[in-house]
């Protein structure tokens, strides 16, 4: 897309959620010394994007766990079923997490905290690959 802005395709995965911070920035080219803002957008749905500690992946597991839990597969009450059980779960969950992350660019890098992380949470069994937009909004002077 050019002047700061990128369409990345995320590699497929299952269910469950992934670090993907290297994923993205690796196709990011912030211009060295730029200050601003990195807005993140997910084009899709049934997955989300959050920020999140990254040391472990326990809390990767801990999530999906959670998330199993409160917005179970197939539950009765669910109209929505056009893709499966996982259907109308997935998108509640997504709606939950939110679709964008946006995070400060500093002297031209991604300024994150020592234990954050960029997830992508696939509530799908088989989502398949997921678009992103990341919009790099330059600080104003």
């Amino acid at each position: 897309m050019g002047n700061g802005q990128w369409q990345l395709r995320l590699a497929p995965r299952e269910r469950g959620v992934h670090l993907v911070t290297d994923e993205i920035l690796s196709h990011l080219d912030v211009p060295v010394g730029a200050n601003g803002v990195l807005h993140v957008f997910l084009q899709h749905t049934s997955a989300a994007l959050t920020l999140n500690e990254n040391a472990t992946p326990a809390v990767r597991r801990d999530f999906e766990r959670w998330f199993a839990r409160a917005v179970p597969d197939g539950a009765e009450y669910f109209e929505h079923r056009l893709e499966g059980d996982d259907d109308m779960a997935a998108h509640l969950k997504a709606s939950l997490m939110g679709a964008s992350v946006t995070l400060p660019v500093v002297d031209g890098r991604v300024a994150l905290g020592t234990w954050q992380g960029i997830y992508l949470c696939e509530f799908r069994h088989a989502g398949g690959a997921r678009h992103v937009v990341a919009t790099l909004l330059p600080a104003q002077r």
